[in-house]
């Protein structure tokens, strides 16, 4: 990828990540207003899960999510640790990158994308589906309830 294209990525990636917190205000909102009646045992259980037993690569997330927002780092890594990675990143993009554009590019602080940080994000729902999996078939320990239970 040249420099011209990472550049055009990049302001699109911003532009995105400017829209992402309206939305997630919607979300939320939207969120809110359906769940407020419903039992914290409402949710559609994860269908790999119901089948084989076994934890699929996303299972923890949306619990994951919910303890990042109350603001419980350690917890939410916990769940499922993408979350917490993906937010970083996502903040120091963003705050970078804003930094680079209130001082007209003279700072060049701007986080550059790199493949790199997408093979991380891989790496770690492999190595936290295997973790979760393997504790489960060969120690019979079932991490997230544990979390669960120690939680809700």
């Amino acid at each position: 990828m040249d420099d011209r294209e990472r550049k055009h990525l990049e302001r699109n990636f911003y532009t995105i990540g400017m829209c992402l917190p309206c939305i997630a205000v919607i979300f939320l909102l939207l969120w809110h207003f359906i769940t407020s009646g419903l039992t914290a045992g409402w949710m559609i259980p994860c269908l790999f899960h119901t089948v084989t037993g076994f934890y699929c690569p996303g299972c923890g997330g949306t619990r994951a999510v919910a303890e990042l927002l109350r603001g419980q780092m350690c917890i939410s890594f916990l769940y499922h640790p993408i979350v917490p990675y993906c937010a970083a990143v996502y903040l120091w993009f963003m705050a970078s990158h804003t930094v680079e554009r209130m001082t007209g590019h003279r700072w060049k602080i701007g986080m550059r994308y790199r493949n790199l940080y997408l093979w991380v994000a891989l790496a770690i729902v492999v190595l936290n589906t295997a973790v979760k999996d393997i504790a489960l078939a060969a120690f019979d320990v079932d991490i997230l309830k544990i979390l669960d239970s120690r939680y809700f």
